[in-house]
């Protein structure tokens, strides 16, 4: 007979609460705050997680325990061979549209891949990867987009230079012009009124369940969407998504905002990582060897940036909590002999931190973008950047080309000194939790 599922007690939940779900909506899942984001910086707040389940996993075996809440169920995912089962190996249990997520995400994305189920998941994952070409290092609009990149990055360096520093608003506010670019064409660079448009409805969607739809809003926004794609050239992916063949139900633009929603992490990733090379010699060296044989103005698949930016995303998640539903009772070990079952229903919790800073990774807390070249990343199912299995994210591949090519620009040109109060130190390791919008930099 099955075991009675482990339960946490109320010290735990009161715990989880505290260490977890507080920092977790005060922060914001979906649009960061900037004044939280300071303020787990200064507790290192992701420390506490990495604890907690470690904790957690020693007093109540291995699988997943239950945090009951009233009218609902959560189970905290405490070992990587689960986090391996529920995304990549046992994923039809499991659905992505979890009732959180769809609450937090339809705000701005009612019809986005993530939370659709059935057929309809299929045909939009389907048209997403069309257009993003995950499998492909370089996407076909590379050589299109190299330029844009290039500029964006070389006018920043110039405003900090006049400037004497470069700081995170500045970092910002070109990376969002960049986003523009690609995303819709060299028209829409300045046009800050659709990526503000989005991060207000991204700002509600922080709230879940708490706040209420804003139709209007979401109207004018999708309107100024559709402004965008019909006005966009071929070269942006606006103007792919209008040139590829879709059912409507498939809602080929209603899936544009989610990958605007994924630049803004990539933009906080590729700060994080020029802060981190700044600091580490060694790896900066090998970055400027990378680059040495290679030419500006040409798409390039920088192997070691890349690696880069992968391990950044490691150390500090951008996607600090995955979740999934079960659409079926699912059976657990405890890794004593004994099982358990959780019903139907019940949420699942991936903290991503307690896994990609675990005591027992010999990397947990140092820069090590060597794992991701070596083979080493692949013994640890659960480092998982950019999720993992049929949901792993569609546009990495976009991202790490974008970030990288952006990092070689500055690189290239200049010389980075962190000189904001938490530096990222070789010698020492490394802070759980780093806030980006907090960073300042030195230039020369």
């Amino acid at each position: 007979m099955p075991a009675s599922t482990a339960t946490v007690s109320p010290t735990d939940a009161a715990r989880l609460l505290g260490q977890v779900a507080v920092p977790f909506v005060a922060v914001g899942p979906i649009a960061r705050r900037r004044w939280a984001m300071k303020l787990l910086e200064k507790n290192q707040s992701d420390a506490g997680v990495v604890r907690l389940v470690a904790d957690l996993r020693k007093r109540h075996g291995d699988g997943p325990v239950v945090v009951p809440i009233p009218g609902r169920a959560l189970a905290i995912v405490l070992t990587p061979e689960d986090v391996d089962r529920i995304l990549r190996t046992d994923t039809a249990s499991f659905t992505a549209a979890n009732k959180e997520k769809v609450a937090a995400l339809s705000p701005f994305q009612p019809n986005g891949v993530l939370i659709s189920r059935g057929d309809i998941r299929a045909q939009r994952r389907a048209f997403n990867e069309s257009v993003l070409e995950p499998e492909r290092a370089l996407h076909r609009l590379a050589a299109e987009w190299v330029p844009v990149i290039e500029q964006e990055a070389q006018d920043l360096l110039e405003h900090a230079r006049s400037r004497g520093e470069l700081d995170a608003p500045d970092f910002v506010k070109t990376w969002w012009r960049l986003v523009r670019r690609l995303a819709f064409g060299d028209a829409a660079r300045d046009d800050e009124s659709i990526t503000d448009q989005l991060w207000t409805l991204r700002s509600n969607g922080n709230w879940s369940f708490a706040h209420p739809l804003r139709h209007r809003l979401r109207d004018r926004f999708t309107q100024n969407l559709h402004r965008h794609v019909t006005a966009a050239p071929s070269e942006s992916l606006a103007g792919v998504v209008r040139d590829l063949a879709a059912p409507a139900s498939v809602d080929p633009i209603g899936q544009m905002p989610h990958w605007l929603f994924a630049f803004d992490a990539a933009g906080m990733v590729s700060a994080r990582t020029l802060a981190v090379l700044s600091t580490h010699s060694e790896q900066r060296l090998r970055v400027e060897s990378e680059l040495s044989g290679t030419e500006a103005g040409t798409p390039q698949v920088y192997e070691y940036l890349r690696a880069c930016v992968l391990d950044a995303t490691r150390l500090w998640p951008t996607t600090p909590v995955i979740l999934r539903d079960s659409v079926e009772e699912t059976t657990w070990s405890d890794g004593a002999g004994g099982t358990s079952t959780i019903p139907a229903g019940t949420g699942f919790v991936i903290l991503s931190s307690a896994f990609h800073r675990a005591d027992d990774l010999p990397f947990a807390d140092t820069f090590e973008p060597e794992i991701w070249l070596d083979g080493r990343a692949e013994r640890y199912p659960a480092l998982v950047p950019f999720s993992a299995g049929p949901t792993v994210c569609p546009g990495r591949s976009i991202v790490l080309f974008a970030a990288s090519t952006f990092l070689a620009t500055l690189l290239r040109s200049a010389e980075f000194t962190v000189v904001s109060d938490v530096k990222p130190d070789p010698a020492r390791p490394l802070p759980a939790t780093f806030d980006n919008f907090g960073l300042r930099f030195a230039v020369r």
